[in-house]
């Protein structure tokens, strides 16, 4: 976090000092009379020199840390402005290495590394970082050299979260350039030590420990190309650890002696009566509910095995209560969803006899009374009685005889079912729902008729399978999906009394008779669909052979 938060720091000041020295370069006439200094008169030469002095002071004035301006021309003279009482030596500047330096660089803004202040009148100690940029004229000829001299903590002032982190890890922050050079050393600007050091040192000084000695985290900057390395000692980061880690130790040994000590001792007491109590309660997992010999003792083990005693007896006592109140239960429940579906199929025919009576008067109208006549008896007269897959055929068959007499014998039923199947029961109400779905959700195209066939197959556990199957439009994924969920539904909704909240385009249909199925046959029997978009919809009934 510290590393980015200086390369964050390092590049917003990298680009102030961008855009300080690009100012030089909005006056193209003042870069153009630098290369032409030697053809110049007097007159010229003066006024040359005071636009020099004013753009330098103008520079300098821009942020408080500059020291010193200088702008070195193409034929080597040199003008400055300074902050401080001492001026630069204009041939020691230019025999200075770090100066030689950026000219073989393709970079017009650049950064140098660490160098002394040897080049200045008064030759005070310390170091210097210089911020320079290379001029060019319009057509990109060389006009010269801009240099901004700074002190280097400038660049990282050391915050009090870092003095804290350096002086309880060893912690340092190194900026330097592509060549190496140190541009910039926490150690040097927090006073651990001096400036002079780190110059006499050179780039040794940032390589006095191995790889495996230190923890290294680097950054760079976009500007300048810095590098920032920050450094911390493994050995210091890791020492506060391995303290804890040796207490740690200690204690759990201390603590690993003591409880097998403990152990040990109340081992005979202890264990021999659990056993006993464990044994017994094995013969309860099996199902044998049988209270166990109590243990002559008055401490916890014999209160144990007193309340595991109470808890057997009252547990053969609910599992009796709970057994009959399930059954009771499942059977009101699958009575209450069986219910709900005589209401709905009345209120769906009466609403097609009514409005084929608004229509016309015609003899159909008697037909439709009669077949519904019929298929209420088939319902209403069952109870009781064996309901088998003929007369949830013969349901099925008045059904579609009502939808064909509505909408023009548009819809065909052929049924694949031998008379053995036939004679197996079933509960009511399974088929036409079915059919009464396909034809609500698969049938859109008035001027076409629909195929629906009942086939059905023996399987391998003596059961039936049945499939409904129509030709109609299929079902969108995102719909069929939405069927599967509350299919699914049937299994967790299967012994909930309460009725269900459902919306008003799902019906009852497949999710009741999903639940029936599950109530009345168990778990292995089941309702699934198949559909693809505009491949029709298989709907597949396994039940049992009865």
């Amino acid at each position: 976090m510290y590393t980015s938060q200086i390369e964050n720091s390092l590049d917003q000041l990298m680009q102030e000092y961008d855009k300080i020295t690009k100012s030089v370069l909005v006056d193209k006439d003042f870069i153009a009379k630098l290369r032409n200094s030697k053809n110049m008169s007097m007159d010229e030469l003066i006024t040359q020199n005071q636009t020099v002095r004013s753009t330098l002071r103008r520079v300098a004035l821009l942020k408080p840390e500059i020291s010193n301006v200088m702008l070195v021309s193409p034929d080597n003279t040199v003008y400055q402005f300074t902050n401080t009482t001492s001026t630069v030596n204009e041939s020691a500047l230019l025999s200075k290495e770090w100066y030689k330096q950026p000219r073989n660089s393709d970079n017009t803004f650049f950064v140098t590394g660490l160098h002394d202040r040897s080049y200045y009148e008064d030759k005070g100690v310390g170091a210097i970082v210089t911020v320079g940029r290379v001029l060019l004229t319009a057509d990109g000829a060389f006009a010269g050299w801009l240099l901004l001299d700074l002190d280097p903590f400038t660049l990282l002032a050391p915050n009090p979260d870092f003095v804290l982190a350096r002086d309880k890890y060893d912690m340092s922050v190194i900026i330097s350039d592509t060549l190496g050079q140190t541009v910039y050393h926490s150690d040097a600007a927090s006073g651990r030590v001096s400036w002079k050091y780190v110059l006499d040192s050179g780039i040794n000084y940032t390589q006095d420990m191995s790889d495996k000695e230190r923890i290294v985290i680097t950054g760079g900057t976009k500007l300048g190309n810095l590098i920032i390395k920050t450094e911390i000692p493994r050995q210091k980061l890791l020492l506060r650890v391995r303290k804890i880690q040796a207490v740690t130790g200690i204690v759990i040994l201390a603590g690993f002696i003591i409880m097998a000590f403990v152990s040990l001792g109340l081992n005979y007491a202890i264990t021999k009566p659990i056993k006993s109590l464990r044994r017994s309660m094995k013969q309860a997992e099996a199902g044998q509910y049988m209270p166990i010999d109590r243990v002559e003792s008055h401490d916890e083990i014999g209160s144990l095995v007193k309340s595991y005693n109470n808890m057997i007896i009252t547990i053969r006592t609910l599992i009796e209560d709970v057994y009959m109140a399930e059954i009771k239960q499942r059977q009101a429940k699958f009575l209450a969803l069986q219910n709900q579906i005589n209401p709905h199929m009345l209120y769906n025919t009466l609403e097609s006899i009514r409005m084929k009576a608004l229509v016309k008067e015609d003899e159909e109208v008697a037909d439709m009374i009669k077949i519904l006549a019929r298929m209420f008896r088939l319902v209403l007269n069952k109870e009781g009685r064996k309901h088998s897959i003929q007369d949830e055929l013969d349901y099925t068959i008045n059904y579609l005889k009502l939808q064909n007499i509505r909408f023009d014998n548009r819809f065909r039923l052929d049924i694949r079912l031998t008379d053995e199947m036939l004679a197996c029961s079933i509960i009511p109400l399974v088929f036409q729902p079915i059919v009464e779905n396909s034809i609500s959700h698969g049938f859109v195209d008035y001027n076409q008729s629909m195929n629906i066939v009942i086939d059905g197959s023996w399987t391998e556990d003596e059961g039936i399978l049945i499939r409904i199957i129509d030709d109609g439009i299929g079902m969108a994924q995102d719909k069929q999906e939405e069927l599967f969920t509350l299919i699914e539904e049937a299994e967790t909704a299967k012994f909930k009394m309460e009725p269900t909240e459902e919306s008003a385009g799902k019906g009852l249909g497949l999710k009741n008779i999903a639940e029936r199925i599950k109530l009345h046959y168990g778990d292995r029997y089941y309702l699934n669909v198949a559909s693809g978009q505009a491949k029709g919809t298989t709907i597949e009934i396994h039940i049992p052979k009865r």
